[in-house]
């Protein structure tokens, strides 16, 4: 049961321009067109993270992207929460998966961190699993393929011209968690194809 004030949508990515446009980042893509969306901007900068502060759906809202770099995504986030009292059953991550394919979208809650070493990191912080995720698929680059180069690496043509639609309804996604909860917003966004 949700008994913070606030609640923390974070978006994981890596910071600086050479990861700007990078699979990896797609967490970043996502919140700052939340952002956009509820007309914000992520301006700000505290405990190691651009942030935002908003009311969206009725709620207010911290925007963050973390700047510690993907596998320490969790303790920025931690010092968010802790210095707002926000529990991890309020915070959502958005973050990059590529056990789904492009531009699929998938809602979920409490789970474990399925290899993503971001997820893993807030995890491991936290201590628990309570938190939302909306997982935004970047496809795999098959077996004994370099993964790290395909996370890190851009965004192919045929990803680019999906891309804006992905981030669109990720980010649609995030609204509708905090309007009609995470069950509801499950039902509605898992099932998409």
């Amino acid at each position: 049961m949700s008994c913070s004030k606030f609640k923390i949508i974070a978006g994981l990515g890596n910071p600086g321009k050479g990861y700007a446009q990078t699979r990896h980042n797609i967490g970043f893509l996502v919140v700052e067109a939340l952002a956009s969306k509820s007309h914000l901007t992520i301006d700000k900068t505290r405990f190691e993270s651009h942030y935002v502060k908003g009311r969206i759906k009725d709620q207010d809202v911290f925007i963050i992207k973390p700047l510690t770099y993907m596998n320490l995504s969790g303790f920025s986030i931690h010092r968010f929460a802790s210095y707002y009292k926000v529990g991890i059953e309020d915070i959502i991550i958005v973050h990059d998966d590529m056990d789904l394919a492009f531009g699929k979208i998938k809602i979920v809650k409490s789970r474990g961190h399925g290899g993503h070493n971001g997820v893993r990191s807030i995890l491991e912080v936290f201590g628990k699993k309570d938190c939302i995720r909306i997982r935004v698929g970047v496809g795999h680059p098959g077996s004994g393929k370099d993964v790290t180069g395909h996370v890190l690496g851009g965004f192919s043509p045929d990803e680019i011209k999906i891309l804006d639609h992905c981030i669109d309804t990720a980010s649609d996604a995030c609204l509708c968690v905090l309007e009609n909860g995470v069950t509801s917003a499950m039902n509605l966004f898992n099932t998409k194809s």
